[in-house]
C-alpha cells in the first residue's frame, strides 16, 4: 500500500488482558474505562492499531467498529472530537457497505496512523468494487460512498489477493 512508509508504530502493551481477543456480545454493552495509554475498550475485540479486527458480518458489528474506532481516535490518539465523529460515520458506512453487500461471514477493521494522516479500511473477502453513485435530495439509501467521498480526504479500495480492502484517509495536525 503506497504512502504507508512513515505509519506510526504502535505503542507495546503489557496489559494480560490483551491476550483476550473474544468479541463482545451486544452492540449496547457498555465500553470499560480507559487504563493507561490504551483503552480497555479495545480488549473484547482486539486492537486494529496493531493488526486487522475481525468482526462477524451483522448489523450489530458496526457498532463495535464505531465504539473501536471512537477509543483510538479519542483515547489512543487524543484527536477532536469532530475528527472522530467524522470517522465514526464513515467506518459505520463502510461496515454497513460490507455486510449488506458482501456476503462475507466477517470483516475486518484496521487503522493506521502515520505523520500527517489516519487510514481506516474494512476488508472482506469480495471483489465486487463498491460505486459511488450520484445522490438526490428524496433518495434514502446509497449515500455511504458519498458521505466517505464528502468527509474524507482520500478513499479507495486495494484488491488483494482474497478479497478487498475499503478506506479512508483523513489529514490530521502533527503532534
Amino acid at each position: 500500500m503506497a504512502g504507508l512508509e512513515e505509519m506510526e508504530q504502535p505503542r507495546p502493551r503489557n496489559d494480560p488482558a490483551a491476550a483476550h481477543r473474544g468479541m463482545p456480545g451486544s452492540d449496547t454493552e457498555p465500553l470499560p474505562a480507559p487504563r493507561g495509554p490504551v483503552s480497555t475498550a479495545l480488549d473484547p475485540a482486539g486492537e486494529p492499531t496493531l493488526g486487522e479486527v475481525r468482526l462477524p458480518s451483522r448489523p450489530q458489528s458496526a457498532g463495535i467498529a464505531r465504539r473501536l474506532t471512537a477509543a483510538v481516535l479519542l483515547k489512543q490518539w487524543s484527536l477532536t472530537p469532530q475528527l472522530a465523529e467524522h470517522a465514526v460515520l464513515l467506518v459505520s458506512e463502510l461496515v454497513g457497505n460490507a455486510v449488506r453487500h458482501t456476503g462475507a461471514r466477517t470483516f475486518g477493521l484496521r487503522m493506521l496512523r502515520r505523520r500527517g494522516w489516519i487510514r481506516v479500511e474494512v476488508r472482506d473477502p469480495s471483489r465486487g468494487l463498491p460505486c459511488l453513485l450520484p445522490v438526490q435530495e428524496t433518495d434514502l439509501s446509497g449515500r455511504g460512498l458519498f458521505l466517505v467521498d464528502t468527509l474524507s480526504d482520500r478513499w479507495g479500495v486495494d484488491l488483494l489477493p482474497r478479497g478487498k480492502a475499503t478506506w479512508f484517509e483523513v489529514r490530521i495536525a502533527d503532534r
